[in-house]
């Protein structure tokens, strides 16, 4: 595999990493769709052992991506409901402000649906820092197991 090769790999994992922090972008599917480039021009013992890795943990990071902060939701109380509104207003939110108003429109919307839900401006605020805090987990987990299979890659590379 040429240099330039490398380098546009490099570059599509990197929008895959951005992807992972913008909600427009599939970031796991991105990343695992520049090893699997990779490893189709190497076709290399290493550069398949990768994609099968690379498949792995993206896999593995799909089930904890809904499992964990779904659990910690459970735990403190906040209904899918609520998430449903807040998943509602985020897309309203990125056509009204683009990018950042994803943002804004999800922590509108479950501030909203909890307020409306509890009647209190204090458990309202408090389920909806739970709700940040369980997508941000969610996210986390999503960037690690994308920065894991970029690492494995770099070393790839570095060792190939």
């Amino acid at each position: 595999m040429g240099t330039w090769q490398l380098v546009a790999v490099g570059l599509v994992m990197l929008l895959g990493l951005l992807g992972v922090l913008v909600p427009v972008v599939p970031g796991p599917l991105v990343v695992w769709s520049g090893v699997l480039w990779w490893s189709l021009t190497d076709k290399s013992g290493l550069a398949w052992w990768v994609l099968m890795g690379a498949t792995a943990v993206l896999l593995l990071n799909q089930a904890l991506k809904w499992l964990l902060p779904a659990r910690r939701m459970s735990q403190s109380g906040v209904p899918w409901r609520t998430l449903y509104v807040g998943g509602v207003a985020s897309v309203v939110g990125f056509f009204v402000v683009p990018v950042v108003g994803a943002l804004i429109g999800f922590v509108a919307g479950v501030y909203g649906a909890e307020r409306d839900r509890l009647g209190s401006h204090g458990g309202a605020w408090a389920s909806t820092r739970t709700a940040m805090r369980a997508i941000g987990l969610g996210i986390l987990i999503e960037l690690f197991a994308c920065l894991l299979v970029v690492g494995a890659w770099i070393g790839a590379v570095a060792a190939g």
